[in-house]
């Protein structure tokens, strides 16, 4: 529509749009579909998109990701909201970036959902959807078929994680470094940092996760991590809060999560030594944790990826 931001439209057609041969990736068929006839006049650089596609193209696709409108007050056609509702009917995987969570609103498919958008907007979203659940702290949330991201560069993050949805966690990696962006930040991990940090050297935490990264396998405690970073745990922890958006424990969790997604995707090692290398020490603690934040079991993980790792 008329007045969308330019970066939240190149985002999805860099990440799905992009042709990638050398990945062996089934091709994605991206589509731009414009609500009315005519080119659309983009927000900011002022450039003009023609789109291929209206909204029949969007009621039969299976994604539809909605970018951010041209404000938060932008009205949502009638006939837009019409195109969603039939896509989510027919089982369409659909996702919006910053303000375009206000189109999925609209459309009632947030509805009894958890969801996010810019933090600047959240509590406007909350105000006008009561049915909707606003966390407005997070990168993106994905519930169910339905996903939302914050602004603009959390919308990679969320196009980042439905490729790995996909394709798997390699290739998600892959695809982000050639982005030149971080290769998975977890939808909880905070849109800004609340709280002001000294600006000395040292004062980033990403060293300290790099270190426990390459560590997953060892008993890693809040006070080895606290003495690794040369502060004490209180600070560690205050810290985490701002930079990361969670506690050191619960991102070590899910850090141990995303290593077990890898292992099992891209090995044939039982889950009783996936339990072991990514530090969760048995298999019965391995599926609690991955069943919990991924959904599934391990063993149904594996499963879902085997084909596309042959």
């Amino acid at each position: 529509m008329d007045g969308m931001p330019l970066f939240e439209i190149g985002v999805v057609g860099e990440v799905f749009g992009m042709p990638r041969p050398d990945l062996l990736l089934r091709p994605y068929d991206v589509q731009v579909c414009t609500v009315g006839p005519g080119p659309v006049r983009t927000q900011g650089a002022g450039l003009t998109v023609v789109g291929g596609a209206g909204l029949d193209e969007l009621r039969r696709a299976d994604t539809v990701v909605v970018p951010a409108l041209s404000s938060p007050d932008a009205e949502v056609p009638p006939e837009l909201v019409d195109a969603l509702q039939e896509a989510s009917r027919r089982g369409a995987r659909i996702a919006a970036v910053c303000t375009g969570a206000f189109a999925l609103a609209a459309a009632g498919l947030l509805d009894g959902r958890r969801a996010t958008t810019h933090w600047m907007y959240a509590a406007a979203l909350a105000v006008r959807f009561p049915a909707v659940t606003v966390d407005p702290g997070v990168l993106y949330v994905v519930d169910g078929p339905v996903a939302t991201s914050a602004g603009t560069a959390a919308g990679i993050d969320l196009c980042l994680e439905m490729l790995r949805a996909d394709h798997g966690t390699a290739v998600a990696a892959e695809v982000a470094r050639r982005l030149i962006v971080p290769p998975h930040r977890q939808g909880g991990q905070a849109q800004y940092v609340s709280t002001p940090l000294p600006d000395a050297p040292g004062s980033s935490l990403a060293p300290l996760l790099d270190w426990a990264r390459a560590r997953l396998d060892r008993a890693l405690t809040l006070g080895l991590l606290a003495r690794e970073a040369g502060v004490t745990t209180r600070t560690l922890t205050r810290r985490f809060a701002a930079e990361v958006g969670m506690p050191p424990l619960q991102w070590l969790t899910l850090e141990r999560v995303r290593r077990a997604r890898q292992l099992l995707e891209d090995t044939d090692l039982p889950v009783e030594q996936v339990a072991e290398q990514c530090g969760l020490g048995t298999a019965a603690n391995l599926r609690v944790h991955f069943s919990r934040h991924a959904g599934v079991t391990p063993s149904a993980y594996r499963a879902a990826f085997a084909g596309s790792r042959t």
